[in-house]
């Protein structure tokens, strides 16, 4: 029997083989799910669901409405006792991997590719971004900052202003350049960016005329 944790490595090995440049993170969440794997290809984010031998399905329905919000496409990785019956459970766009162990060796066979989701909303799968990756996508686009407006306000007037097959390679651009180790000094950065400068004036000393005795 395969676990979750006899998967990960092994899977990162066959995504990075099959896929070219990718880059790969773990457990983000997404509306009231946690995708376990969000692939980052050049213009495209899958994500990557993984039910391994000792997983059941009872959640998948709800997980399939979030990833099919979020990701331009979507993979299921099954243990060998689900790869019969996986395609059952997804649509039929979703691709599905089965693992098993042979020879004391994890094997990875595609049962079927993924392809693109006909469900998917770029105004959530921007959401995947931080405010300074937003930022930087306004000032690549010669848009407007709009620092004072939410978070809310300024996805959806990116989505607005921006083609959407430039702004998918906008968005994996951003996540193949995140930096982790130095997100918390850029959004410090970004929010001391966004402070309005406080104007010190100076105090003038008011000087009384001393009445003169008579």
């Amino acid at each position: 029997m395969l676990y979750d944790k006899d998967i990960r490595e092994p899977l990162f090995d066959f995504l990075e083989e099959n896929y070219g440049r990718v880059r790969i993170f773990e457990e983000k969440n997404m509306g009231n799910s946690r995708a376990d794997i969000v692939m980052v290809g050049t213009d495209y984010v899958m994500g990557i669901e993984i039910k391994s031998d000792a997983d059941s399905y009872t959640r998948l329905a709800t997980q399939i409405k979030d990833y099919d919000r979020f990701f331009d496409k979507n993979l299921v990785v099954v243990g060998s006792t689900h790869a019969k019956s996986a395609g059952e459970h997804v649509p039929e766009y979703w691709g599905i991997l089965s693992v098993e162990l042979i020879d004391e060796r994890v094997d990875i066979y595609c049962i079927r590719e993924p392809k693109d989701n006909p469900a998917s909303v770029i105004g959530e799968k921007i959401k995947l971004l931080w405010r300074p990756e937003l930022a930087h996508i306004q000032e690549q686009c010669g848009l407007y900052k709009y620092s004072d407006k939410s978070k809310d306000y300024v996805r959806q007037y990116i989505v607005d202003s921006v083609d959407s097959d430039k702004l998918n390679i906008l968005i994996s651009e951003e996540l193949f350049e995140r930096d982790y180790s130095r997100i918390a000094d850029d959004i410090k950065a970004y929010r001391q960016a966004r402070k309005p400068k406080r104007i010190v004036r100076k105090r003038t000393k008011k000087y009384r005329r001393k009445k003169k005795n008579t």
